[in-house]
This record gives C-alpha cells, sequence and structure tokens, in this order.
C-alpha cells in the first residue's frame, strides 16, 4: 500500500501569508508598496517579494507599472462573482432591493456575515442626486452597521463572543458602540422589534435600517437602507423598517422561510 505523502508545514504557512497579502491589500482603498506590505505582515521583503510574483501570476494581485505599488487583481473579482453567483442570492435579491429603493428613494444593500465583518453582495441606488456611495464587495465592521447588527442577532451568543474578541470594537464616531454590553443590549432589541438601526454609528450624517433575510432554518443575509440623516430622520425610522422588513420578509420567503405560527392557546370552559 503506497505511502500517504507528508503534509508540509511550510506549504500551509505559504498560504496563510499569501492570504495575509490579500487581506492587507483589501485593507485599504489604496495600494501598498513593497516595505508597507513587509511591515504590515512583519515578514522579510525578500518573502513578500516572492509570494507577490506567483500571486500577480496567477492576477490575484496587480503591480503598477507607474508606482511600483500592488492592489487586489481581477482574477479575485471574477472568482468573487463565481462564488456569488453558486450562491443566487444576489440575483434573487435585486429585484427586491429595487422595489426597496424606489420605494423610500434611498439605496439598498443586500450583506452578509463573513467572518467578522459583513460583506456587501448587491446593491441599488435611487435616482436622487444625493446618494450614499457605496461599493459592491466591501466589508464593513459588524458591530456598528444596520445589516450588521442584524446578522450578529442571529447568532448565539458564544458566537457573538467569538466574533467581538476578533474584531474588537473600534470606534468609528461619538455613536458607536464600544461596549460589548452595551452592544448585546442592542441585539435584543433587534430581536425584539425585528430590524436593526444604525444611527451615525459608523458614520456621522449616515442613518441605516437593516432587517434579517431567512431560508428555511435561519438568518443568511440582511437587506437595509442607507440616507442621509437629513433625509431619514429617527421619526422616519419606524415607517421606513416597515418597507425593509417586508421587503427582507418577501425575499425570506422566496428562500423557503416559512414562518412558525404558533397555536392558540385554548380557553378554560368553566
Amino acid at each position: 500500500m503506497p505511502r500517504r505523502p507528508r503534509e508540509s508545514p511550510y506549504n500551509v504557512q505559504v498560504l496563510d501569508r499569501a492570504a495575509g497579502i490579500l487581506e492587507a491589500l483589501a485593507e485599504q482603498e489604496s495600494d501598498r508598496s513593497l516595505l508597507e506590505l513587509s511591515e504590515r505582515l512583519g515578514l522579510h521583503k525578500s518573502t513578500v517579494h516572492r509570494l507577490l510574483m506567483v500571486l500577480e501570476r496567477h492576477r490575484l494581485v496587480e503591480k503598477s507599472a507607474s508606482s511600483g505599488r500592488y492592489g487586489l487583481g481581477l482574477r479575485l473579482f471574477e472568482l468573487g462573482q463565481k462564488a456569488i453567483g453558486r450562491l443566487g442570492l444576489a440575483d434573487r435579491a435585486r429585484p427586491h432591493l429595487e422595489r426597496l429603493a424606489a420605494a423610500v428613494g434611498e439605496t439598498a444593500h443586500l450583506c452578509v456575515l463573513d467572518d467578522a465583518g459583513v460583506l456587501y453582495l448587491a446593491k441599488v441606488e435611487p435616482s436622487r442626486t444625493v446618494r450614499v456611495p457605496s461599493t459592491v464587495g466591501r466589508r464593513n465592521p459588524a458591530h456598528c452597521t444596520a445589516v450588521g447588527k442584524t446578522l450578529l442577532a442571529a447568532l448565539a451568543s458564544e458566537e457573538v463572543d467569538r466574533i467581538l474578541s476578533t474584531a474588537g470594537l473600534p470606534a468609528f464616531t461619538p455613536n458607536t458602540i464600544v461596549s460589548a454590553a452595551a452592544l448585546k443590549r442592542e441585539l435584543d432589541t433587534v430581536r425584539a422589534r425585528g430590524y436593526a438601526v444604525d444611527d451615525e454609528e459608523i458614520e456621522e450624517g449616515l442613518l441605516c435600517i437593516g432587517a434579517p433575510v431567512r431560508d428555511s432554518s435561519h438568518v443568511v443575509a440582511s437587506i437595509s437602507i442607507a440616507g442621509p440623516k437629513f433625509r431619514v430622520p429617527p421619526r422616519k425610522v419606524p415607517t421606513l423598517a416597515a418597507r425593509v422588513v417586508a421587503a427582507a420578509d418577501e425575499l425570506s420567503t422566496e428562500l423557503g422561510y416559512r414562518p412558525v405560527v404558533r397555536p392558540r392557546a385554548a380557553r378554560s370552559r368553566r
């Protein structure tokens, strides 16, 4: 019987380091230099350069001919689009996002939980001149976004603790929740009312409302709207939230979700 080849720790380390490069490039909008990547990852420049050459050959990173700096390659977009296509979630959500954006006049998003953050799978913008800029494929923290809090509220407490221990609770504005206890109270509120609100927690002047999307067994995504606070003041939140919840529920039904109908308790006869 032939012997199985032993797993090489070096190969695993190479993959971890390559993944670290991709994550470092994804952290910011602008490209990074070889020196910046080396310092960010704590690796020697020669090691990072060798890894970059391999990633570049596979079009996973691209090197600017003018600046010599590195950025994410288009191959990642191609692979990402295929992954999303396999899920089919973005395509199925788009008609619901279009109706929602048209009804409320604000940008509508579909997001999923991705490790310790939220990933934007789809968006539909309104026809208004002043709109909320956003990018499909972008990641945001979970603790200070409406979609993130919606998705965290669906998790067990132990899983929320794991995510918070990984990502922390960084502050982005004076309104950002930076206490684990306060966030858990907020998640209780999200579960009770069925939607989450980001009231200038990730960006000043921005208000977002998110609601859960379910399949037949659990929460799989979140639908949200995002708009400038002068158009989405707190007094309008309940009305707008009802539309967001309705859009999320419609998509949930399409994905196989059926709400549990609890039988009424029989009246006691006297």
